[in-house]
């Protein structure tokens, strides 16, 4: 993809009404982007209905939630959950009585994984073995959610999976170089890439990530033909990420993380959704923000696009109430660091020659470099000791806003979307925010 459709306008269309039913198709853990989503759904009054990835016993063999565990589930979504464990991804699976991937990584060490190789033909019937699972799994799920879906109701069917590194001790260890590493301790992304194990992890994070999405369509697909013949629409949204424009220098630009290693399986995620628009299914994914998460406090750096949006508040006319979230942002920092000083910091990293080389969308995602983790890395750690607490940061205060204005823009962009692959940079996330604070 060479182009982007950016969503520029709050969307204000609504097919959706008070007992359609919006399915998320993938487990709700913590606070994240689903939420939004969820929320908006709740307003409107849809039935809302999950399912679960399952649990691993003490035998790693893939189980339903107990009753508490489904209680517990069903508390944290607020709606029913099909307890059906739809785990994603082949690392634990294989034919019966041979070795699974996570196995066969087992004895990989820090020495030895550039050079380790893997039984490219026995992965392939571990990579079988996992996709049969969970379609055979998923052909359960669609038989009870099909008597769950009235004739003629709207469905919101949003797909939220994503991930795939096998549980491997090594990888840690590896990833904290990768995408923590400076100096004497930086490793280059490509050296991932180029491995057995790297190859391993790529092929699982497309499984996870972006083959579900497709297994999600195929298998809704007579749910979707009744529901359709009996006057209802049928919507399926995912979470995408390929870079978001923020404020540099005064005007939106395009600019990425680096290195995105699941970038590969982001970009498969988009080819699914545009094969499904140009059969005339409307499947859309949204190319997020960079926000903090539990899971993306390993790349260190993230967090960095994040700061401009405080500019893009202002920018859109937010007012009294953007100087409102600057002033709660302040409030963070130490006595004798300012706000403005931070974002100078910011605008410096972002008008670098070394920034600039990475802002290349035809390229994306591109490998990582010495010079670029030590600027990045320097500026996250200069940043985070400018703050009294590690543990209450400017860019978990922004990253709730972002998940606050997203929510709205996919589910009411969802009604009638402009593409299969949308992004929502700053500015329409500000506008998003700013109208409903201030109007």
């Amino acid at each position: 993809m060479s182009s982007r459709v950016s969503l520029r306008d709050i969307p204000k269309k609504n097919i959706f009404r008070k007992g359609d039913v919006f399915v998320l198709f993938g487990e709700l853990f913590g606070r994240g982007y689903a939420n939004g989503l969820i929320d908006e759904a709740r307003k409107t009054g849809m039935t809302i209905i999950g399912i679960t990835v399952g649990r691993r016993d003490e035998n790693n063999a893939l189980r339903p939630l107990t009753n508490e565990e489904l209680a517990q589930a069903e508390i944290n979504l607020g709606g029913r959950i099909i307890n059906v464990p739809l785990m994603a991804g082949f690392d634990l699976d294989a034919p019966a009585g041979e070795p699974t991937p996570t196995d066969l990584l087992g004895n990989t060490t820090l020495k030895s994984w550039q050079d380790d190789k893997l039984d490219w033909q026995h992965i392939e019937k571990c990579r079988e073995a996992g996709v049969r699972r969970f379609k055979n799994s998923l052909a359960q799920v669609m038989s009870e959610l099909d008597g769950m879906i009235p004739d003629g109701s709207n469905v919101f069917f949003a797909h939220t999976m994503a991930g795939g590194i096998p549980k491997v001790k090594v990888f840690l260890a590896i990833a904290n170089r990768i995408y923590k590493g400076q100096g004497e301790r930086f490793l280059s992304s490509r050296a991932l890439l180029d491995s057995d194990l790297g190859k391993l992890i790529i092929m699982n994070f497309d499984e996870v990530t972006a083959n579900t999405f497709q297994y999600l369509i195929e298998g809704s697909a007579a749910i979707r033909t009744r529901v359709e013949k009996t006057g209802g629409q049928v919507r399926y949204t995912a979470y995408g990420y390929h870079g978001t424009e923020i404020l540099i220098d005064g005007s939106y630009q395009w600019q990425t993380y680096t290195s995105y290693t699941q970038g590969y399986a982001k970009m498969r995620l988009e080819r699914v959704a545009e094969s499904a628009w140009a059969a005339g299914i409307k499947a859309t994914v949204y190319n997020c923000p960079e926000i903090r998460t539990n899971s993306s406090d390993i790349f260190v750096g993230v967090e960095l696009s994040l700061f401009p949006l405080l500019q893009a508040l202002k920018r859109e006319n937010g007012g009294a109430w953007a100087e409102s979230q600057w002033q709660a942002c302040r409030v963070l920092l130490q006595e004798g660091s300012t706000l403005e000083g931070l974002l100078q910091k910011i605008n410096d990293y972002n008008a670098s020659h070394v920034m600039k080389g990475f802002r290349n969308f035809e390229a994306w995602p591109m490998d990582n470099s010495r010079e670029l983790a030590d600027l990045m890395i320097g500026t996250s750690d200069e940043i985070t000791q400018m703050h009294k607490d590690r543990k209450a940061l400017v860019t978990d205060f922004l990253s709730a806003l972002v998940l606050e204005g997203t929510g709205p823009l996919m589910f009411y962009e969802t009604s009638d979307p402009a593409a299969p692959v949308i992004w929502l940079n700053h500015d329409i996330i500000a506008k998003q925010l700013i109208e409903r604070h201030c109007k």
